[in-house]
């Protein structure tokens, strides 16, 4: 997913509108790729240790008072998981009260019955906590993988979707496109005990990915992976305006940004920076980019999207962001420095749950300065 957004709003108008929100529901969650960390010698760990190291932090989470872990789906060398819905299901057996989500499952390249199967198995597991963040990804090694074509992109994503929808009703479904078999009178199984999965798209940048979330009722979930929050203003006012013209219920909108909590802000940004810089470096080169520069690393954790910084410092952000958004959840995608030590790793996600996310709700309970928090 990409980060472009249209213009930002006014914030002193858009802290107006807020500054007296109902916080009760406003959820806090962590995000994973099954990013490979260091272990306690500096090595980086395989592929299986580093999926048994994110149960371990989803575990602890559960134990803090994180809302929601969501794990993301990837077929590269840098990140473990390509299966989210499995570690998800090892998860469930081991927590009591965290809800479960992908972030993001690749529909495009999946088939929507089996996605549907799957998390209906893990909402099994897990009492009714699992959730689906469907998209498209931001990488296209899926599709020569399992055998799709890229120039498809566009079609694939469009007719899976509308499918999955139909599926969420768990009564039998006809339908008929290009991209799969048809389907007559299909009933699949399992079914919910809730008799509905709860579903959202994930959206990177584009407005027509937003129109296709309202029109189908799903939860927006924004990706923001750098630049100032409030650009994306923009998308969650179109979100609510086109939900209300399709007739679909507008749910609270969800927004998803790397970020990492240590003691010192120094200690954040030195624990952070080289683990980020070498994905960063690495994803880059596939794409065209320059090397990531310090300069702009302390730029974008100053004023932009990345969480990084001790206690205070990262609930301020997150609180900022929350009320230029008027989010109804902020998940941080804690492994995005990707090799930061195990250890450290655990110990931000502690300290997100017993510290930040405290801190957040305090942030929010009070009314802001016309300009507090705001990035320019």
């Amino acid at each position: 997913m990409t980060s472009r957004a249209p213009s930002r709003p006014d914030i002193n108008e858009t802290l107006k509108k807020v500054h007296t929100m109902d916080i009760s529901g406003i959820e806090f969650g962590i995000d994973s790729f099954g990013d490979r960390p260091r272990n306690d010698r500096g090595e980086i760990v395989s592929h299986a240790q580093a999926i048994r190291a994110a149960v371990t932090e989803a575990v602890l989470a559960d134990q803090v008072g994180i809302d929601v872990v969501a794990l993301g789906e990837h077929h590269r060398p840098e990140y473990a998981i390509s299966s989210p819905e499995t570690v998800l299901a090892g998860i469930a057996t081991a927590t009591k009260r965290i809800r479960l989500a992908s972030g993001v499952t690749v529909l495009s390249s999946d088939d929507p019955v089996r996605v549907f199967q799957r998390f209906a198995t893990v909402d099994a597991l897990s009492s009714g906590r699992a959730e689906v963040i469907l998209g498209r990804g931001s990488f296209t090694e899926s599709f020569p993988l399992f055998g799709y074509e890229l120039k498809d992109y566009e079609v694939l994503f469009e007719e899976k979707v509308e499918l999955f929808h139909r599926l969420l009703d768990e009564t039998p479904v006809t339908w008929e496109g290009t991209t799969r078999a048809a389907l007559r009178d299909a009933d699949v199984y399992p079914k919910t005990d809730s008799g509905r999965l709860n579903t959202w798209v994930g959206v990177g940048g584009t407005p027509q990915s937003v129109l296709r979330t309202a029109r189908y009722g799903f939860r927006l979930m924004l990706a923001i992976i750098g630049g100032a929050p409030d650009r994306f203003a923009p998308y969650v006012d179109l979100y609510r305006r086109a939900s209300e013209e399709f007739g679909t219920t507008a749910q609270p909108v969800g927004m998803h940004s790397p970020g990492f909590v240590a003691s010192t802000d120094e200690e954040a940004r030195e624990l952070f920076y080289p683990g980020y810089r070498e994905i960063r470096d690495r994803i880059g080169g596939l794409r065209g980019w320059p090397r990531l520069r310090r300069e702009e690393f302390d730029a974008e954790v100053d004023h932009g999207s990345l969480y990084v910084g001790s206690v205070e410092t990262v609930a301020t952000k997150i609180a900022h962001a929350v009320r230029v958004l008027d989010a109804g959840r902020f998940d941080m995608i804690y492994s995005a420095a990707g090799t930061v030590s195990a250890s450290a790793r655990l110990r931000s996600v502690e300290l997100y749950g017993t510290q930040v996310i405290p801190r957040v709700r305090e942030l929010l309970t009070e009314r802001p300065a016309a300009t507090a928090g705001a990035t320019r």
